[in-house]
C-alpha cells in the first residue's frame, strides 16, 4: 500500500492548502473536482446548443445513433482515443510529478485547463501561432518603426504637412532648447526620446487640429511599413546599420526576429555576460560608447528578466541608468524587458515594495513536518523586477511561470501609444471609447494574450471578462488564425489564482524555496571522498568574496550540510529563530542558486587515483550520460521507471566567453574553446519541498553519477592494454597506431619505425608483394604499457597478420610470436580535447610524410574530432624539387592542395566511402601537394600541429597514391560505451493509434 502523502505535503500550512487547490495533483488527488468542473462546462455547452432555436429539432436522431455504421465508427474513435491516451500516459514525461525538474513545464493550473477546455469548444479564431518568438518580432518591429518615424514625418513635412514645418519644434535627447524638426540632423532624428516620438500625433492634433485619420493617410506614404527600411536609409544616407543589443545568451527568437523584420540577425549585437550569466554592464557601456562615437544608432537594449538556461536576471535598473547617461550625450534607444520567464515573479514583490527596502526573510513556522516556508527574492532581483515598470515594453509568457497551456504570450507597452507603431490602420473605436479589435496590431503570429496581459497589468480587471468575451466573438472576422482558448485560459488562471503576493506570489514563493533547497544539495553533495564533484553554476557566497580560500569554501559547504541538508523545514526555521539575522541558515539558503528558479550545474569525475579529470570533453561525456539516464529521448525509455528528471544545456564558448571559462576552472578543467555541457533543473512544483523528498531525489542523482563515473574511468584511465598498428613499408617497417578519440590508452596519433626478425621480415615482404592491396596489421600478443615502450628501444611480442577484403578468396596470413623492437618515434601526439584545433583545415588536408627516397608514406594529421584515418604507403612524388632523405626521415608536413577537409567533415561511414568511386583517397589518384618542413618536436602537443603559418614550402608537385591505401572513418570515432539508439520505434508506436481505426 502506498504511503500517505502527509509525509511530504503540508496539512497545517494555510498558504500551501490554497496552492494545493490549483492543480490536479501529482497523484490526481483533485481529479473529482476537475471532473465536476468539466461536467459543468459540458452541461453549459449542451444548454447553449439546445436553447439556440430548439424548434429546429434534432439533426442526429436516435435511429441514426443506433445504426451499424454509426456504432462502428464511434467504437473506432473510442478505441483510438483510448490507445492514444495510453500512449501519451506511457511515453509522456511526468511533468506533474515533484520528481520532474527538467524543462519549464509543470502541471498546468486547473483554472487554466478549464478555461482552455471551455473556450476550445467554441473554437474562437484569434490570430496566431506560438507566442514568445512572435511577440519578439512584434517588439522588434515596434522599435524599428519608432526609430524611423521621425524621418518619415520629416518627409511628410516637405509636402502634405509643409504648413507646420516652420512651426513644429521638438526636444532632442540632449538637454537644451527645442528645435524645429525639419532642421534636425539625421543623427538627432534617430535619437529622439521614446516619449517625444509617441507624443507627436497628439501634439499635431492639439496644436494644429490635424486629425488622426488625415495623419494616417499622409504617413501611409512615408512610413517604413510602406517605403521599406532600405529606402529611408538610402535617402538619409544611413550607412551604418542600426543595432539591437542584448546578452549573448539571448533566446534564439531575437536574431530570428531581426531577420523577419529586416533588421538583420548580424545587427543583433551580443553583449558579454558576467560570471552569473547576466549582461556585463562594462561591455554594454563600451558598445554604447562606440555607437555614440561612431554615430551608429541603436534600436534598443534588451534586459533579459530570467534567462531560460540559467534563470539570470539582467540588471535592468542599471541599464535604465545607462540610457539616461547616454541620452544626455545624444544617444537614445528603447529599453525592452524580456520577461518571458520572469514576468510572473513580479507577483512576489511586496505590495508596498520600493527599491532600497530591506528584504524580509521568512520567519513563519508550521505545526507539521511538511511545513513549507515562502521564500523571497534577492534584493537585487526585486529591484530589477520593480524596474520593469520603467521599461518601454515587456514580453511575458504565461505558459512558463503562469502554469498555463501553450500558446500564451504577451507584449506589454508602458505607453500604449507604442502599439500603433505596429498597425496598418487605426483601430475601430466603439461608442464607449474602447478598442474592440486588436487584430490590427503587430504582424501575423502575435499572441492574443498580449493585449489581455496588458490590461491585466495596467488596466481595470473588473471589466476584463466582458471584454475578453467580446474579443472572442469578434475575432472570427479577422483573417488570421489563433486559438481564443489561450486567452480565456490565461484570464481564468490569473483571476482565480491572482496576480498578487497572496496568489501567484505565494505559489512562486514556495517553488523558489524548493529551488534553493535543491541548490543546497548540488552545492554540498560532493566531498573529497566522493568519486565526483558537483559544481553549481552560481557561485557560493564564499566563492564570491575577495581573497577566499578553498578552505573557506569547504567550511561554507559543511555549514550547508549541517544547517540545511540535515534539517527539515520546521527544524531549519526553529533553529534560525535562535540565531542573529546575519547568521541565519535561511539567509545562506536564499543566497544559493540563480535569480529565478533554475539551477544550472555540472559534474566532473575523479580517476581511481583521486586526481580530477581535466578534459572538458570527458566531463561533457559524464554529464551527457547522466542526463540520458534522467530523461526520455526514445520509445525504449519508460518514463515510469525514471525516478528523477533533469534537462541540459550547452555553454558555448563563443557566447558565454569568460563566464564559461570561469565555470570550467571551478570544475577543475583545463581551459579550452570546447563548449561546456551543463545540467539544469527547473523548479515549478510546490510539492517537492520537504527535506525527505528532496534528499531522496538527491540520493537518486548521486547513485546515477557514481555509476556513470565508472564508465568514464574506463574511458580515461591509462594502463596495460593491447594495441594494433597498421604496417607500412617493405625496406623499412613503420608502425601506425590505430587511434581512438574516446579511449585514453589509444587517444594518440603515433608513428614509429620498428625492426622484426629477418625470417618474419622475409615472410611479410613476400606476402606484401603477393597482395599489395591488402592491409597488414601488427597486434601486441599481451597487454603492454605503451608509454614505457616508447621511452627507449622497447620490445614486445606481436602477431603480424593480413586483413583481407571480404570475399577476396585470399588465404589468411599470420605470423605469431614476432619480436618487435621500436627503433624511432617519428610522431607521438596526444589527441585529448585541449590539444585539438578549433576548426578543421580549410583549403587543404594535412598529412605527415615520412620514409625514405625509395619508399614514401603518408598519414593524415588528426587535428580535430570526429575525424578520419587516411594512410597510404609507397606513394609516388612528382615534385619541382626533390625532398631529401634526411627531410623524410625526420618527417615533414604535406598539404593535399584543393582537398577541402573542412567541407568534408564529418565523413560518411567507411563502407560508403569505399563504395564511392569518386572518393579522392583511392589507388592511382593524382593529388596536387605542397610540402613543408615540420618544425614541431615529435612529441609536441597541439593545437596547431598542422599549421605551417607563412613558411616557405620545401617543394610542390603531384602525389600519386599507390595500391596500399587505408581508409577508416569509424574506429577512431567509436564510443565503446554508447547506448544504441531506437529512434525508429517512435513511428511504430504512433502507428498503433491508426491501427485502431483499421
Amino acid at each position: 500500500m502506498a504511503s500517505s502523502a502527509a509525509n511530504f505535503s503540508t496539512n497545517e500550512d494555510v498558504t500551501h492548502q490554497t496552492i494545493s487547490s490549483y492543480f490536479l495533483g501529482p497523484q490526481a488527488e483533485n481529479l473529482q473536482y476537475f471532473k465536476d468542473n468539466i461536467l459543468t462546462i459540458l452541461e453549459e455547452q449542451k444548454d447553449a446548443r439546445q436553447t439556440y432555436y430548439p424548434e429546429d429539432g434534432k439533426f442526429i436522431p436516435e435511429k441514426i445513433q443506433a445504426s451499424k455504421g454509426f456504432r462502428v465508427s464511434t467504437k473506432k474513435v473510442s478505441n483510438a482515443v483510448r490507445k492514444a491516451a495510453q500512449l501519451l500516459g506511457r511515453h509522456s514525461l511526468p511533468f506533474w510529478s515533484p520528481r520532474y525538474a527538467a524543462h519549464m513545464c509543470m502541471d498546468m493550473s486547473m483554472p487554466a485547463l478549464l478555461g482552455y477546455f471551455m473556450t476550445m469548444l467554441y473554437n474562437p479564431n484569434n490570430v496566431s501561432i506560438e507566442a514568445s518568438p512572435l511577440t519578439t518580432v512584434a517588439e522588434m518591429e515596434a522599435a524599428r518603426n519608432l526609430k524611423f518615424y521621425p524621418l518619415s514625418l520629416r518627409n511628410a513635412m516637405k509636402k502634405e504637412l509643409s504648413f507646420i514645418a516652420d512651426r513644429f519644434k521638438v526636444e532632442t535627447c540632449k538637454p537644451g532648447p527645442t528645435k524645429f524638426l525639419k532642421d534636425l540632423s539625421v543623427w538627432e532624428l534617430l535619437n529622439l526620446k521614446v516619449t517625444t516620438i509617441l507624443e507627436i500625433p497628439d501634439r499635431l492634433y492639439n496644436e494644429y487640429s490635424i486629425s488622426s485619420k488625415f495623419l494616417e493617410e499622409v504617413m501611409a506614404k512615408y512610413t517604413i511599413q510602406s517605403t521599406g527600411k532600405g529606402t529611408l536609409e538610402q535617402e538619409y544616407d544611413i550607412r551604418k546599420p542600426i543595432q539591437y543589443m542584448l546578452a549573448t545568451t539571448r533566446h534564439y527568437s531575437w536574431p530570428k526576429g531581426a531577420a523577419v523584420t529586416g533588421i538583420g540577425s548580424d545587427n543583433v549585437i551580443g553583449i558579454a555576460v558576467d560570471n552569473g550569466a547576466r549582461v556585463d554592464l562594462v561591455d554594454l557601456e563600451k558598445h554604447l560608447q562606440a555607437s555614440l562615437d561612431n554615430q551608429q544608432a541603436v534600436y534598443a537594449v534588451v534586459a533579459i528578466i530570467g534567462s531560460t538556461e540559467e534563470g539570470a536576471v539582467d540588471p535592468l535598473r542599471c541599464i535604465l541608468a545607462l540610457r539616461d547617461k547616454f541620452q544626455a550625450q545624444g544617444l537614445s534607444f528603447v529599453v525592452h524587458g524580456d520577461a518571458a520567464w520572469g514576468g510572473y515573479f513580479c507577483s512576489m514583490l511586496p505590495k508596498d515594495f520600493h527599491p532600497g527596502d530591506i528584504v524580509k526573510m521568512p520567519t513563519e513556522t508550521g505545526d507539521s513536518e511538511g511545513f513549507i516556508p515562502d521564500a523571497s527574492l534577492r534584493a537585487e532581483t526585486q529591484e530589477d523586477l520593480y524596474a520593469l515598470r520603467y521599461a518601454d515594453s515587456i514580453t511575458v509568457d504565461p505558459h512558463k511561470a503562469g502554469y498555463i497551456p501553450y500558446p500564451g504570450g504577451g507584449l506589454c507597452y508602458r505607453d500604449e501609444r507604442m502599439r500603433y507603431l505596429v498597425t496598418w490602420s487605426s483601430p475601430y473605436i466603439s461608442r464607449d471609447g474602447t478598442t474592440t479589435s486588436i487584430g490590427v496590431y503587430g504582424i501575423e503570429g502575435r499572441s492574443v494574450t498580449g493585449p489581455i496581459l496588458f490590461f491585466l497589468i495596467f488596466g481595470a480587471a473588473e471589466d476584463l471578462l466582458r471584454s475578453v468575451i467580446n474579443w472572442l466573438t469578434l475575432f472570427p472576422r479577422v483573417k488570421f488564425s489563433k486559438p481564443g482558448a489561450s486567452a480565456m485560459s490565461t484570464y481564468l488562471s490569473n483571476v482565480c489564482i491572482g496576480l498578487t503576493p497572496e496568489g501567484y506570489g505565494s505559489l512562486l514563493g514556495e517553488v523558489t524555496f524548493t529551488c534553493s533547497r535543491l541548490s543546497a544539495e548540488w552545492a554540498a553533495m560532493s566531498t573529497k571522498e566522493t568519486s565526483f564533484v558537483v559544481v553549481p553554476f552560481n557561485m557560493l557566497p564564499s566563492e564570491s568574496r575577495d581573497g577566499a580560500t578553498p578552505e573557506d569554501v569547504e567550511e561554507e559547504r559543511q555549514k550547508i550540510r549541517d544547517r540545511i541538508l540535515l534539517k527539515s523545514n520546521q527544524e531549519l526555521m526553529d533553529e534560525d529563530a535562535k540565531r542573529p539575522d546575519d547568521d541565519k541558515a535561511i539567509k545562506l539558503l536564499r543566497a544559493l542558486g540563480s535569480d529565478l528558479n533554475i539551477n544550472a550545474f555540472a559534474c566532473n569525475f575523479r580517476l581511481s587515483d583521486g586526481t580530477l579529470n581535466q578534459d572538458v570533453e570527458e566531463a561533457n561525456y559524464l554529464n551527457k550520460r547522466i542526463v540520458e539516464r534522467l530523461s526520455v529521448d526514445e520509445p525504449g525509455d519508460d518514463p515510469t521507471t525514471i525516478p528523477f528528471f533533469l534537462t541540459s544545456t550547452e555553454f558555448t564558448q563563443t557566447l558565454y566567453g569568460d563566464c564559461s571559462t570561469n565555470f570550467k576552472k571551478r570544475l577543475g578543467l583545463t581551459p579550452s574553446n570546447l563548449d561546456l555541457f551543463v545540467l539544469r533543473n527547473v523548479v515549478m512544483s510546490p510539492f517537492q519541498t520537504e527535506r525527505k523528498f528532496i534528499s531522496n531525489l538527491a540520493r537518486v542523482f548521486q547513485t546515477v553519477v557514481e555509476e556513470e563515473v565508472e564508465v568514464c574511468r574506463q574511458r580515461n584511465e591509462v594502463g596495460l592494454d593491447k594495441y594494433e598498428f597498421l604496417v607500412h613499408g617493405t625496406k623499412k617497417i613503420y608502425l601506425l597506431h590505430f587511434p581512438m578519440f574516446y579511449l585514453a590508452n589509444h587517444r594518440r596519433q603515433l608513428i614509429v619505425s620498428a625492426k622484426i626478425p629477418d625470417q618474419a621480415m622475409q615472410q611479410y615482404v613476400a606476402a606484401k608483394k603477393a597482395h599489395p592491396k591488402e592491409t597488414f596489421i601488427l597486434s601486441t600478443q599481451e597487454k603492454e604499457d605503451l608509454s614505457s615502450l616508447l621511452k627507449g628501444s622497447g620490445s614486445f611480442k606481436a602477431v603480424l597478420r593480413m586483413k583481407t577484403r571480404p570475399f577476396s578468396g585470399i588465404r589468411p596470413f599470420t605470423i605469431p610470436d614476432v619480436q618487435v623492437t621500436i627503433d624511432e618515434v617519428l610522431q607521438h601526439h596526444p589527441l585529448n580535447s585541449q590539444y585539438r584545433d578549433d576548426n578543421y583545415p580549410s583549403g587543404h588536408m594535412p598529412f605527415y610524410i615520412y620514409g625514405s627516397k625509395e619508399e614514401v608514406h603518408i598519414d593524415h594529421i588528426l587535428v580535430r574530432s570526429p575525424n578520419i584515418q587516411l594512410s597510404a604507403e609507397k606513394v609516388k612524388l612528382e615534385l619541382d624539387r626533390e625532398i631529401s632523405g634526411d627531410q623524410l626521415s625526420k618527417g615533414a608536413i604535406l598539404y593535399a592542395s584543393g582537398i577541402q577537409e573542412e567541407a568534408m567533415q564529418p565523413f560518411l561511414p567507411t563502407v560508403d566511402l569505399l563504395k564511392n568511386g569518386s572518393f579522392f583517397f583511392r589507388p592511382a589518384q593524382r593529388i596536387p601537394v605542397t610540402i613543408y618542413e615540420n618544425k614541431n618536436d615529435s612529441s609536441a602537443t597541439g593545437p596547431g600541429l598542422a599549421d605551417v603559418g607563412d613558411a616557405t614550402p620545401i617543394t610542390k608537385g603531384t602525389m600519386v597514391l599507390g595500391e596500399g591505401v587505408y581508409v577508416d572513418s569509424e574506429k577512431l570515432n567509436k564510443d565503446m560505451f554508447k547506448k544504441p539508439g531506437k529512434f525508429a520505434r517512435w513511428k511504430a508506436e504512433f502507428d498503433k493509434i491508426g491501427q485502431e481505426l483499421d
